[in-house]
């Protein structure tokens, strides 16, 4: 039998102390101010013996191990530092146990190098850290590993990268149970959302720009092919440099990978054409570069928290009266 209310964070050996703690922070904060109820384990892997970087190692007693997941409607796999050993026997056999029975997995991080490890994830698409991307791409190459770094949903399997990664996928995990006004409103209780208004988008660009002073002729190339399906070996092309290389460089200046780097230009040309223009949404979309309207409208509620409609009627000036 499963439980949808029952959310399984699986503790492997070396995860980061944040990636356990996040879910029960984003599910807490649900069910004490949406009224939503959920109970978060804490399951250790096989193994498990503390956590992991950035932070300090933390030794931890997880109340439950791999029997945890017996019952539990989702699945959440956090990073750890041994993604490469791959997971125990034990584990692969648990996830697929979930799968079968109708659950939900998700991962975050080099937590989907354990998804992958069961197979299930072949021929769906996935993400994970962008370190790891090209490693992920490589060891299993019937995933369509998805570089952006967003959370990347396929049927009953979430994955994300990044500091906030859980967070997000968490958020997402919420808005797929209850709808995107609890998943907003719980993550206006956690968060301040990024880029608010015009006045700090431009700062962020023009911040960008300005500590990224090696890369600014290829950052304007870019800027001039928003609207193009533009590959990394192109992006590097023009920088005259490698793949990796240019990952390390814009990651070093940035914060950001290259792919990473032009989504959030894609986003924020599209906030200008929102604020200064009347074009149709679907047109914002094809003019900076998103295959549909519908990707632009995910991309655009994971930065801001809100849909370029939305976002459209809260900073176009007021239309004088007649």
């Amino acid at each position: 039998m499963t439980d949808m209310s029952v959310i399984a964070v699986l503790a492997l050996d070396g995860t980061p102390a944040h990636h356990l703690t996040t879910p029960g922070l984003v599910f807490g904060t649900a069910s004490r101010h949406r009224g939503v109820a959920y109970e978060v384990r804490l399951c250790a892997a096989p193994g498990f013996r503390a956590t992991g970087g950035p932070g300090p190692a933390l030794a931890v007693r997880p109340p439950h191990g791999l029997e945890g997941l017996a019952d539990a409607g989702t699945v959440l796999v956090p990073g750890y530092a041994g993604h490469r050993a791959g997971p125990p026997e034990a584990v692969v056999t648990a996830l697929r146990a979930t799968a079968e029975r109708g659950g939900r997995l998700a991962a975050v991080g080099t937590g989907t190098f354990v998804l992958a490890a069961t197979g299930l994830l072949d021929g769906r698409r996935a993400t994970t850290s962008w370190r790891h991307v090209e490693e992920l791409a490589e060891r299993h190459p019937r995933i369509d590993v998805d570089a952006t770094g967003t959370v990347v949903e396929d049927g009953p399997f979430r994955t994300a990268a990044g500091v906030f990664g859980g967070m997000d996928v968490c958020l997402s995990l919420l808005a797929g149970d209850h709808g995107r006004q609890v998943a907003g409103e719980t993550s206006r209780e956690l968060i301040t959302p990024l880029h608010a208004d015009a006045d700090s988008v431009q700062e962020a660009i023009d911040r960008e720009v300005t500590e990224s002073a090696g890369l600014e002729p290829t950052l304007r190339w870019l800027q001039t092919r928003l609207h193009l399906p533009l590959t990394l070996p192109e992006i590097a092309a023009h920088a005259r440099t490698s793949v990796s290389s240019l990952t390390r460089r814009f990651r070093a200046h940035t914060g950001l990978s290259p792919l990473q780097y032009l989504l959030r230009a894609r986003l924020y040309e599209a906030m200008r054409l929102l604020r200064e223009t009347d074009t149709p949404v679907e047109q914002v979309a094809a003019a900076t570069g998103f295959t549909s309207p519908a990707a632009l409208r995910r991309h655009f509620r994971a930065l801001t928290g809100t849909t370029p409609r939305d976002y459209r009627r809260a900073h176009r000036p007021p239309r004088p009266s007649a």
